[in-house]
Order: structure tokens, then C-alpha cells, then sequence
């Protein structure tokens, strides 16, 4: 029969080594199992995303700029058309929680002549409305810039956006709009193109412009030729006047409007009225003149009947 191990020996003998646990495995790699250090300043993502829709019965012209704007916007989300009623705002809000966007772009057409465009910011507001004029598209003016599809823009905009609080919010905005994020997935990772928002007469022009760079053979950048850049207009163009600025998105209480607009129905109004007038003026001299002849007869002319016989 065996000894029996004293105490000592028996804590010396060796122990059964364990195996370790396999790290996990994730998209991005093997994860071990060290807690990963939490940043005291969490780096901001730009996860804009622009919903770009028009209204029923949009005129063919207005219809291709509002194509051109989802072309130059790789963030935005292109949908169907929404009938223009006062209950559009609750309508286009549940579309845009439904596509998951933060912003809206929506292009209302009335009487197939105005175009008005809504800059909203969703769901909590605000939201811009803007007459739209002066509007060429890409396919009419066939300018000679050309850009990549879907490369970063960069925005510049006059000094005169920052003199008034209105200006400072509409920039903004346009900045959030027209701004494409850095890590959206449809998006090239260098700029080669330019918005540009002008404020002219209290209205904001409009104009896209290719950047470009002279190359060589090797397709590299001269030296000194950073200087040598020049901008070729890609298009299109349009003009905005604002209207109204509301708080909460597609109305709401009304922050600003603007008192030197007049909308195109008085315009026309007042065209017709002018051509209306011009008609009456001539009726009037008619009625005139004939009356004069009637009070102002001629005397009679004693040698009429001269060679009668």
C-alpha cells in the first residue's frame, strides 16, 4: 500500500494549467479583453441626412432644378411628390421621421408659375420660406465646368451674412443643408467645387463653380500653381427672397418677414391693371375727341358747291 504525501509535498505538486478564453471577434477585428479607455470629449459625427420632395402639378423646368439640388447633394434623400395643402407640414414631418432625415428641402409650386422653396429643420424647427427666382438649370445654360459627382463642397459666403441675426440664421441653416457630412458613404473624400451665397438687393444668390487646378504630365499640382487657380460656373443658378422665418418647423410663430415683399399675385395684379388702364385711356380720348366735334362744328364752306353744276 502507497505512503500517504505529506502536506508540503501535496501544496508542491504541480497544478493543471487553465486555457485561456479566445478574445472575441468583431467587424473591425480581434477585441481583447481590456476595457478601452472612454475619451473625456466624445468626437462629433455629422450624421445630417436631407429630404428633397416637391409638390403635385411642379412645372417640367422647376422639376429639373429641384434634380439638380439632389445631384449636388450626395446626403439627400429623394421622394415622391406631396399634395401643397395647409396640412402639408403635418404630412412631409411624418415622411421625414420615416426616411430618418433631419432636414427638408421642399419645392412648392402654386398656379404652375411661383416657386416657392421651404428650408426646414425637423422636427423642432425653424424653417425658412423663400420665392425662388431667376432659375436656370444645368441642362439650359450648358456652361463648360464640369465636377465629380458626389465630392464635398465648400461653402463660402459674403460678409453680409453677418450683420443682421436674420442672415445668421439662415446661414446656418444652409451651412446644416448644403454642407455634406465627412463619413457619409456616397461621398468622394476631397473637394473639388464651390457653393457660393451672395446677398444682393436682400436677396441670396445663388452660383456652383468648379475649382481648377493647371496639372502637368505627371498629374501633379505646378509649383506655385495653387496660385493659378481659377473657377469655371457649373451650375445652375437661382435666386432666393425670403419671406418668412417661422420657429417650429413648417409654421409656427413667425420670427421675422420680410417687409419689402410683394408677392407675384399683386404683381400680376398690377400689370394687369396698368395694361386695363392704358385700354380705358384710349376709349376715353375717343369719347373725347368726338365730343369736341360735336361742340365744335365747322362753318360751312360757301365755295363747296362750286363745281356741283
Amino acid at each position: 500500500m502507497g505512503k500517504k504525501r505529506k502536506h508540503a509535498e501535496a501544496s508542491e505538486a504541480p497544478k493543471e494549467e487553465v486555457a485561456q478564453e479566445r478574445p472575441k471577434r468583431t467587424l473591425l477585428g480581434w477585441k481583447d479583453g481590456v476595457p478601452e479607455k472612454q475619451n473625456s470629449s466624445p468626437v462629433f459625427r455629422n450624421r445630417e441626412k436631407v429630404l428633397v420632395t416637391c409638390s403635385r402639378r411642379i412645372t417640367y423646368r422647376y422639376r429639373h432644378l429641384m434634380l439638380n439640388v439632389v445631384s449636388l447633394l450626395p446626403h439627400c434623400k429623394k421622394d415622391s411628390k406631396v399634395e401643397s395643402k395647409e396640412s402639408k407640414g403635418a404630412t412631409l414631418n411624418e415622411l421625414i421621421e420615416l426616411r430618418n432625415c433631419s432636414s427638408c428641402l421642399f419645392f412648392e409650386c402654386r398656379k404652375q408659375k411661383d416657386l416657392y422653396l421651404w428650408m426646414v429643420k425637423c422636427p423642432s424647427g425653424p424653417s425658412v420660406k423663400f420665392l425662388v427666382n431667376a432659375v436656370h438649370t444645368m441642362e439650359e445654360l450648358k456652361l463648360t465646368g464640369n465636377h465629380l459627382k458626389g465630392s464635398r463642397p465648400l461653402l463660402t459666403f459674403t460678409s453680409n451674412f453677418d450683420k443682421e441675426p436674420r442672415w445668421k440664421l439662415i446661414k446656418e441653416m444652409i451651412v446644416q443643408i448644403f454642407g455634406t457630412p465627412k463619413d457619409q458613404r456616397k461621398v468622394k473624400p476631397f473637394h473639388d467645387h464651390v457653393f457660393v451665397f451672395s446677398i444682393v438687393d436682400g436677396h441670396i444668390w445663388f452660383r456652383n463653380y468648379q475649382i481648377s487646378v493647371p496639372h502637368n504630365e505627371t498629374d501633379k499640382v505646378d509649383r506655385g500653381g495653387l496660385d493659378k487657380l481659377t473657377l469655371v460656373e457649373v451650375g445652375p443658378r437661382f435666386c432666393l427672397n425670403p419671406i418668412k422665418i417661422f420657429g417650429s418647423s413648417f409654421g409656427g410663430p413667425t420670427f421675422y418677414e420680410n417687409p419689402f415683399y410683394i408677392s407675384p399675385n399683386q404683381i400680376r395684379a398690377l400689370e394687369k391693371k396698368k395694361k386695363a388702364g392704358k385700354y380705358s385711356k384710349k376709349v376715353k380720348a375717343k369719347k373725347r375727341r368726338k365730343l369736341h366735334g360735336l361742340s365744335n362744328p365747322l362753318e360751312p364752306d360757301e365755295f363747296a358747291d362750286l363745281w356741283k353744276d
